[in-house]
């Protein structure tokens, strides 16, 4: 599966973006589709996923309540809305695909060449 991440952009903080992430190649209802950021000087870090089945989601902490995963399977595109942004939020945000639920970076397979989303305070 090829990814390929959109969308991101400078904003001011507490405004809101949606990324977006189109995937070429076969998926299925087990395969579960993430998005991972790492800010500069960070280590990249598990933000939220969907399983692509079920449409079950998990966040971080971080961005509970702020931010909002979703798929729509017949585009093959996964979204992440990101609302109430904060200067913290300033990072590459990738995404990525697994064949299984996880927010270690290691069992996900596929990446997007990542989007850059600045927050300016």
């Amino acid at each position: 599966v090829q990814l390929q991440a959109s969308g991101g952009g400078l904003v001011q903080a507490g405004g809101s973006l949606r990324l977006s992430c189109s995937a070429s190649g076969r998926t299925f209802s087990s395969h579960v589709m993430g998005w991972f950021r790492q800010a500069p000087g960070k280590e990249r870090e598990f933000v939220a996923a969907i399983r692509w089945g079920s449409a079950s989601t998990y966040y971080a902490d971080s961005v509970k309540g702020r931010f909002t995963i979703s798929r729509d399977n017949a585009k093959n595109m996964m979204y992440l809305q990101l609302n109430s942004l904060k200067p913290e939020d300033t990072a590459v945000y990738y995404c990525a695909k697994a064949n299984g639920l996880s927010r270690r970076e290691g069992e996900y397979r596929d990446w997007g060449q990542g989007t850059l989303v600045t927050v300016s305070s």
